[in-house]
Order: structure tokens, then C-alpha cells, then sequence
């Protein structure tokens, strides 16, 4: 098993190859990375709701979500995170999750850009230099990783990580596959698991956002991760050493059937982190280094909103690890959430 206290993580070199630029992409300017910290969870898990439009959650109030109510009173969180910056789109925003990098691979993005399932691509071969990510990191630190997700395109992580990638669950079946990760956590020891779901997506693109099935999607979503934080409250061994992390890889513009125009509906989405040794409260107030960006979509220099992006290093850093060698975002372990 991890001992996360004393791993440490070696880094990659990272060569950077040039590419067509991103709107508003700049330079990222030079980092240290930070020495291993003092772990907060034995064990992370990661959870990404696909197309959640943070003002569902408003919309179907307490009574309809009330598992999303309760990360928000529970929670270091926010409902004003920001997908990347150059699109909102699942595939290069989950990449951007796992990396803790932005997309433009000029800029030493990850580079992935479609969206579709294609066989036999990689990261790395997306961005012409080699990409690590939270699976690598806790890999090599001797720690044990899963992924569970609802899309076959997400296979690009066996892939890009064959050797780092310990299990991994693809089914559309969104309650099944609650169910069987669910079942994971409490028989398998991993040290960080990432939960893909997917129903307000799929309903998004089929009925439009906030429609009424929409909305359906949201609430039936909201029950279903009910039921993954109560598994873990329950067993005194998850209640005490696991730490959840919530995010989205894009909103969804009301009526609309595709999310990728930049509106506020669609890069505007939730974060939340919530566990045992977190501190309950605006991720913003909490960390005055970052700055809200109110319905702005603001590019890489100054001073930075949350994003989705924080997810992998945040990762680590509760984990007590190094950050992913190359990435950007929270590399510096700068977003505090106890």
C-alpha cells in the first residue's frame, strides 16, 4: 500500500512542441515544485459529473438535489469554477483533470482536442512531449488507481497509462456503474479513483439544457452519488481516510442541444471538496490568492479562477505526493482546502 507521508515522485522532462495557439493562451510562467506535503486522505476519489450546469442544482433546490445541497453546506467548493480556458468540451477537459494541464499544446498543453472515441491515440502522441498524470504519480509512489466512466473515448487513459491505470470500468449504465464502483471502494485499497457520469450530458444533448429531462438527468445523478457518500460515511475506514472531489467538465446552455459555444452556461461549473480534515466554505474566501471571475472567461496569466484543471495536483497534494512533473495547473499546491 501507499505510504504517502515519505513517497516521492520522480520527475519527467518535458520537451515542448510547437502548435496552433488558443485564444487568450500565454505563456505559463516558471514553477518550483513544492516538497512533498503532509497527507490529508489515504485515499482520493474523484468524481466528474459530464455537463452539469451548476444552476440546476439551484433550480431543483434542496428537495431535488439534495446530495449537490449538501456538498455545497459541506464542502471547500464553489459553484463558480471554470472548464479550461481554450474549450468546453468533455474529452480535452477530462485530459486537463488527469494532467493538471492546460489544452493548447503549445504552450506545453496535453493537446487532446477531439472528442470522440479514436483507437490507438495517446496523449502523448496529442501533445509531441511527454505528458504525466495523477494515475502516473500515484503509480509510481506504489499507490493503486481505478477508473470508472460512462464513455468509451475515456480508454485514452489505459492507454496513455497502460502501466499506471490499474482497473478500469467503461458502461454506459450510469447507476450500474455507481453500483460497481461503489462496491470497489470498499473491497479494493486504491489510493485515488475517478467516477465519470454522465446522465445530464447525454440528456443536454438529446432535450436541451435545463429542459425538463435535463433537470430529470441532474436529479437522478444527485440520487445516484447519494448513494456513493453514503457508502463511504458508513464504513469507518472510508469515513476516516478517503476525500471526495467533485467537478464538471463544462455546464449547458439553456436549449441548447451542444455546449461548446463559450457562454457563461457552458464554462461555468461546480467544485467541491468534501472530507474528513476539510474546511467547510467558499473555495474563493478561502483562498484569496485566487480570484472569482464572476462570469468572465479568463485566459492563463494573473491571477486564476478554480478550474477543473486543479482536480489531478489537488489530488496529490491530499495524497501527500509531488505534483504531475510538467503541469500547471496547482502545481504549486497553491489552492487550500483545509
Amino acid at each position: 500500500m501507499l505510504s504517502p507521508r515519505t513517497a516521492l515522485v520522480a520527475a519527467l522532462t518535458c520537451l515542448v512542441v510547437a502548435a496552433p495557439a488558443a485564444a487568450g493562451a500565454l505563456e505559463p510562467p516558471p514553477r518550483t515544485d513544492p516538497p512533498p506535503a503532509s497527507a490529508v486522505a489515504e485515499r482520493v476519489l474523484a468524481i466528474s459529473v459530464d455537463g452539469l450546469n451548476p444552476q440546476a442544482i439551484r433550480r431543483l433546490g434542496k428537495a431535488g438535489a439534495p446530495t449537490f445541497h449538501r456538498l455545497i453546506a459541506e464542502s471547500a467548493g464553489t459553484l463558480n469554477a471554470r472548464s479550461e480556458q481554450e474549450l468546453n468540451i468533455t474529452l480535452p477537459n477530462h485530459t486537463s483533470m488527469v494532467t493538471s494541464r492546460r489544452i493548447d499544446r503549445r504552450y506545453g498543453g496535453h493537446g487532446v482536442t477531439w472528442n470522440v472515441d479514436l483507437p490507438g491515440t495517446t496523449v502523448q502522441a496529442a501533445a509531441g512531449h511527454p505528458v504525466s498524470s495523477v494515475f502516473s504519480v500515484v503509480h509510481d509512489a506504489g499507490g493503486a488507481t481505478a477508473l470508472y466512466s460512462t464513455k468509451s473515448k475515456f480508454t485514452l487513459f489505459e492507454r496513455s497509462w497502460p502501466d499506471a491505470v490499474d482497473s478500469v470500468v467503461i458502461d454506459e449504465n450510469q447507476a450500474r456503474l455507481v453500483r460497481r464502483a461503489r462496491t470497489d471502494l470498499l473491497s479494493a485499497d486504491r489510493e485515488f479513483t475517478f467516477l465519470h457520469v454522465s446522465l445530464p450530458d447525454r440528456a443536454g444533448h438529446a432535450s436541451g439544457g435545463m429542459s425538463p429531462a435535463y433537470l430529470d438527468a441532474v436529479r437522478r445523478t444527485d440520487a445516484h452519488l447519494r448513494t456513493v457518500l453514503r457508502t463511504i460515511e458508513r464504513d469507518p475506514v472510508l469515513s476516516d481516510e478517503l476525500v471526495v472531489v467533485l467537478t464538471a467538465d463544462h455546464g449547458f446552455q439553456r436549449g441548447r442541444r451542444d455546449h461548446s459555444a463559450k457562454v457563461y452556461a457552458n464554462y461555468r461549473i461546480p467544485f467541491f471538496v468534501w472530507g474528513e480534515g476539510i474546511e467547510p466554505g467558499d473555495l474563493y474566501d478561502l483562498n484569496p490568492d485566487y480570484r472569482d471571475p464572476g462570469t468572465s472567461r479568463p485566459g492563463y496569466a494573473g491571477r486564476q479562477p478554480v478550474r477543473n484543471g486543479d482536480l489531478g495536483n489537488l489530488a496529490l497534494d491530499l495524497l501527500g505526493l509531488t505534483p504531475i512533473p510538467g503541469s500547471e495547473l496547482d502545481a504549486d499546491y497553491s489552492l487550500d482546502v483545509e
